[in-house]
Protein backbone atom coordinates (compact mmCIF):
# COMPACT_ATOMS: atom_id res chain seq x y z
CA UNK A 1 0.00 0.00 0.00
CA UNK A 2 1.17 3.77 -0.65
CA UNK A 3 -0.08 6.72 1.48
CA UNK A 4 0.33 10.07 0.03
CA UNK A 5 0.25 12.67 2.75
CA UNK A 6 -0.03 16.35 3.86
CA UNK A 7 -0.46 17.60 0.39
CA UNK A 8 -3.21 20.29 -0.89
CA UNK A 9 -5.33 17.79 -3.12
CA UNK A 10 -7.58 18.39 -5.70
CA UNK A 11 -9.78 16.51 -7.04
CA UNK A 12 -11.46 18.20 -9.56
CA UNK A 13 -14.85 17.11 -8.61
CA UNK A 14 -15.64 19.88 -6.38
CA UNK A 15 -13.98 19.18 -3.21
CA UNK A 16 -10.65 19.93 -2.44
CA UNK A 17 -8.26 19.24 1.05
CA UNK A 18 -5.92 21.40 2.48
CA UNK A 19 -3.71 19.11 4.12
CA UNK A 20 -5.07 15.81 2.38
CA UNK A 21 -4.00 11.64 2.18
CA UNK A 22 -4.16 9.61 -0.55
CA UNK A 23 -4.64 5.74 -0.06
CA UNK A 24 -3.55 3.46 -2.84
CA UNK A 25 -4.02 -0.20 -2.78
CA UNK A 26 -2.25 -2.26 -5.96
CA UNK A 27 -2.30 0.76 -8.02
CA UNK A 28 -5.76 1.83 -7.46
CA UNK A 29 -6.97 4.88 -5.34
CA UNK A 30 -9.03 3.53 -2.07
CA UNK A 31 -9.31 5.96 0.16
CA UNK A 32 -8.93 10.35 -0.10
CA UNK A 33 -9.85 12.66 3.14
CA UNK A 34 -8.30 15.25 5.35
CA UNK A 35 -5.02 13.64 6.97
CA UNK A 36 -6.04 15.05 10.55
CA UNK A 37 -8.84 12.18 10.64
CA UNK A 38 -8.73 9.65 13.37
CA UNK A 39 -8.80 6.93 10.44
CA UNK A 40 -5.54 7.76 9.35
CA UNK A 41 -3.91 6.63 12.48
CA UNK A 42 -5.20 2.98 11.42
CA UNK A 43 -3.68 3.00 8.33
CA UNK A 44 -0.42 4.28 9.59
CA UNK A 45 -0.24 1.23 11.55
CA UNK A 46 0.48 -0.94 8.42
CA UNK A 47 3.40 -2.61 8.41
CA UNK A 48 3.95 -2.92 4.87
CA UNK A 49 2.79 1.10 3.74
CA UNK A 50 5.09 3.12 2.09
CA UNK A 51 5.05 6.98 2.87
CA UNK A 52 5.23 9.99 0.70
CA UNK A 53 4.97 13.03 2.35
CA UNK A 54 3.77 16.04 0.01
CA UNK A 55 4.10 18.67 2.05
CA UNK A 56 3.57 22.01 0.54
CA UNK A 57 3.16 20.03 -2.82
CA UNK A 58 -0.35 19.88 -4.63
CA UNK A 59 -1.56 16.70 -5.40
CA UNK A 60 -3.86 16.70 -8.72
CA UNK A 61 -5.45 14.17 -11.24
CA UNK A 62 -3.02 13.33 -14.28
CA UNK A 63 -3.71 16.07 -16.94
CA UNK A 64 -4.99 15.12 -20.49
CA UNK A 65 -3.58 16.99 -23.79
CA UNK A 66 -6.71 16.68 -26.12
CA UNK A 67 -4.81 17.51 -28.84
CA UNK A 68 -0.60 16.28 -29.83
CA UNK A 69 1.31 14.54 -31.94
CA UNK A 70 3.62 12.63 -29.82
CA UNK A 71 4.83 9.84 -30.90
CA UNK A 72 4.05 10.73 -34.61
CA UNK A 73 7.55 12.77 -34.79
CA UNK A 74 10.26 11.06 -33.31
CA UNK A 75 12.40 13.25 -30.75
CA UNK A 76 15.96 13.83 -32.21
CA UNK A 77 15.23 11.72 -35.38
CA UNK A 78 14.96 12.45 -38.87
CA UNK A 79 13.02 11.14 -41.60
CA UNK A 80 13.20 7.78 -40.00
CA UNK A 81 11.36 8.93 -37.63
CA UNK A 82 8.36 11.32 -39.08
CA UNK A 83 5.31 9.33 -39.78
CA UNK A 84 3.32 12.35 -38.87
CA UNK A 85 1.93 12.95 -42.53
CA UNK A 86 1.08 11.32 -45.48
CA UNK A 87 1.97 13.65 -48.05
CA UNK A 88 0.62 11.90 -51.05
CA UNK A 89 -3.22 12.58 -50.72
CA UNK A 90 -5.14 14.79 -49.46
CA UNK A 91 -7.52 12.66 -48.11
CA UNK A 92 -6.62 10.16 -46.05
CA UNK A 93 -8.87 9.22 -43.28
CA UNK A 94 -8.18 5.69 -43.27
CA UNK A 95 -4.77 6.16 -41.78
CA UNK A 96 -4.43 5.38 -38.26
CA UNK A 97 -2.57 7.00 -35.60
CA UNK A 98 -1.82 3.79 -33.69
CA UNK A 99 0.01 2.09 -36.50
CA UNK A 100 2.57 5.05 -36.81
CA UNK A 101 3.38 5.98 -32.68
CA UNK A 102 6.41 5.12 -31.53
CA UNK A 103 5.35 4.71 -27.66
CA UNK A 104 8.77 4.31 -26.52
CA UNK A 105 9.77 7.68 -27.53
CA UNK A 106 11.16 10.37 -24.64
CA UNK A 107 8.50 12.25 -25.49
CA UNK A 108 5.98 9.83 -23.72
CA UNK A 109 8.66 9.43 -20.71
CA UNK A 110 8.45 13.16 -20.69
CA UNK A 111 5.25 13.80 -20.57
CA UNK A 112 4.48 11.15 -17.85
CA UNK A 113 7.35 12.62 -15.68
CA UNK A 114 5.35 16.27 -16.10
CA UNK A 115 2.03 15.45 -14.91
CA UNK A 116 0.57 14.36 -18.39
CA UNK A 117 -1.05 11.00 -17.89
CA UNK A 118 -3.13 10.80 -21.30
CA UNK A 119 -2.35 11.95 -25.13
CA UNK A 120 -4.57 12.30 -27.69
CA UNK A 121 -2.28 11.89 -30.19
CA UNK A 122 -2.39 11.28 -34.30
CA UNK A 123 -1.63 12.56 -37.74
CA UNK A 124 -0.59 16.18 -38.69
CA UNK A 125 -2.24 18.80 -40.98
CA UNK A 126 -1.12 18.70 -44.56
CA UNK A 127 -3.89 16.45 -45.45
CA UNK A 128 -7.73 17.56 -46.03
CA UNK A 129 -8.44 14.80 -44.21
CA UNK A 130 -5.49 13.63 -42.30
CA UNK A 131 -6.28 10.51 -40.38
CA UNK A 132 -7.81 8.84 -36.97
CA UNK A 133 -6.47 9.87 -33.44
CA UNK A 134 -5.42 7.55 -30.66
CA UNK A 135 -6.43 8.56 -26.80
CA UNK A 136 -3.27 6.67 -25.03
CA UNK A 137 -2.12 6.63 -21.33
CA UNK A 138 1.82 8.05 -21.52
CA UNK A 139 2.96 4.47 -19.82
CA UNK A 140 3.32 1.32 -20.67
CA UNK A 141 5.44 -1.97 -22.21
CA UNK A 142 3.03 -2.80 -25.11
CA UNK A 143 0.69 -0.38 -27.51
CA UNK A 144 -2.43 -2.12 -26.81
CA UNK A 145 -2.06 -1.73 -23.05
CA UNK A 146 -1.79 1.57 -23.56
CA UNK A 147 -4.93 2.51 -25.75
CA UNK A 148 -7.66 4.29 -24.27
CA UNK A 149 -9.94 5.00 -27.33
CA UNK A 150 -9.10 4.51 -30.85
CA UNK A 151 -10.10 5.54 -33.07
CA UNK A 152 -11.26 8.67 -30.49
CA UNK A 153 -11.40 11.30 -33.64
CA UNK A 154 -10.51 12.03 -37.24
CA UNK A 155 -8.20 14.86 -38.03
CA UNK A 156 -9.43 17.79 -40.95
CA UNK A 157 -7.22 21.03 -41.40
CA UNK A 158 -8.02 24.09 -43.36
CA UNK A 159 -5.56 27.05 -44.21
CA UNK A 160 -2.10 27.27 -44.89
CA UNK A 161 -0.87 23.41 -44.57
CA UNK A 162 -2.79 21.66 -46.92
CA UNK A 163 -2.55 24.56 -49.83
CA UNK A 164 1.17 25.02 -48.92
CA UNK A 165 1.57 21.04 -49.30
CA UNK A 166 -0.54 19.98 -52.22
CA UNK A 167 0.19 23.75 -54.19
CA UNK A 168 4.01 22.41 -54.18
CA UNK A 169 3.53 19.71 -55.81
CA UNK A 170 0.55 21.19 -58.45
CA UNK A 171 -2.43 19.74 -57.49
CA UNK A 172 -5.28 20.19 -55.28
CA UNK A 173 -5.96 21.74 -53.02
CA UNK A 174 -3.83 25.37 -53.91
CA UNK A 175 -6.70 26.98 -52.34
CA UNK A 176 -8.71 27.31 -49.81
CA UNK A 177 -11.94 27.20 -51.95
CA UNK A 178 -9.99 23.88 -52.46
CA UNK A 179 -9.66 22.45 -49.50
CA UNK A 180 -13.21 23.05 -48.54
CA UNK A 181 -14.47 21.47 -51.88
CA UNK A 182 -12.42 18.30 -51.26
CA UNK A 183 -13.49 18.15 -47.48
CA UNK A 184 -17.38 18.51 -49.05
CA UNK A 185 -17.15 16.39 -51.69
CA UNK A 186 -15.29 13.58 -49.22
CA UNK A 187 -18.52 13.83 -46.99
CA UNK A 188 -20.65 13.86 -49.78
CA UNK A 189 -19.47 11.01 -50.82
CA UNK A 190 -19.51 8.64 -47.57
CA UNK A 191 -22.82 10.15 -47.08
CA UNK A 192 -23.81 8.18 -50.16
CA UNK A 193 -22.02 5.28 -49.30
CA UNK A 194 -23.78 4.88 -45.72
CA UNK A 195 -27.10 5.45 -47.98
CA UNK A 196 -26.11 2.15 -49.79
CA UNK A 197 -24.63 0.15 -47.16
CA UNK A 198 -27.89 0.75 -45.18
CA UNK A 199 -29.77 -0.08 -47.66
CA UNK A 200 -27.90 -3.33 -48.36
CA UNK A 201 -28.39 -4.43 -44.67
CA UNK A 202 -31.77 -3.84 -44.44
CA UNK A 203 -32.66 -5.97 -47.40
CA UNK A 204 -29.06 -7.57 -48.11
CA UNK A 205 -29.29 -8.52 -52.18
CA UNK A 206 -25.64 -9.30 -53.86
CA UNK A 207 -26.76 -6.88 -56.90
CA UNK A 208 -27.02 -4.03 -54.73
CA UNK A 209 -23.99 -5.12 -52.33
CA UNK A 210 -21.27 -1.73 -52.36
CA UNK A 211 -17.83 -1.91 -53.16
CA UNK A 212 -16.03 -1.84 -49.77
CA UNK A 213 -14.14 1.10 -49.62
CA UNK A 214 -11.61 1.63 -46.71
CA UNK A 215 -11.65 5.72 -46.69
CA UNK A 216 -15.45 5.73 -46.68
CA UNK A 217 -15.87 3.15 -44.11
CA UNK A 218 -13.91 5.39 -41.84
CA UNK A 219 -15.76 8.16 -42.64
CA UNK A 220 -18.89 6.79 -41.27
CA UNK A 221 -17.48 6.37 -37.96
CA UNK A 222 -18.05 10.58 -38.16
CA UNK A 223 -21.41 10.19 -40.01
CA UNK A 224 -22.66 7.63 -37.22
CA UNK A 225 -21.66 9.90 -34.57
CA UNK A 226 -19.04 7.25 -33.20
CA UNK A 227 -16.51 9.93 -33.09
CA UNK A 228 -15.88 13.65 -34.11
CA UNK A 229 -13.85 15.92 -36.10
CA UNK A 230 -10.61 17.53 -34.98
CA UNK A 231 -10.66 20.77 -37.40
CA UNK A 232 -7.09 22.38 -38.17
CA UNK A 233 -7.88 26.15 -38.95
CA UNK A 234 -6.20 29.58 -38.69
CA UNK A 235 -8.25 32.10 -39.28
CA UNK A 236 -11.38 32.86 -36.99
CA UNK A 237 -13.75 32.88 -39.91
CA UNK A 238 -13.22 29.41 -40.83
CA UNK A 239 -13.50 28.52 -36.48
CA UNK A 240 -16.75 30.27 -37.17
CA UNK A 241 -17.90 28.82 -40.23
CA UNK A 242 -17.96 25.25 -39.12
Amino acid sequence: MLLIKNGKILTMAGKNYENGYILIDAGKIVEVGEYTSPLNQEVLNEGNLEIIDAKNKYILPGLIDAHCHVGMWEDSVGFEGDDGNEMTDPVTPHLRAIDAVYYLDRAFSEARENGVTTVVTGPGSANVIGGQFVALKTYGRRIEEMVVKEPVAIKVAFGENPKTVYNERKMAPSTRMATAAILRESLMKAKEYKEMTDKYNSNPDENDKPEYDMKMEALLKVLNGEIPIKAHAHRRMTSLQL
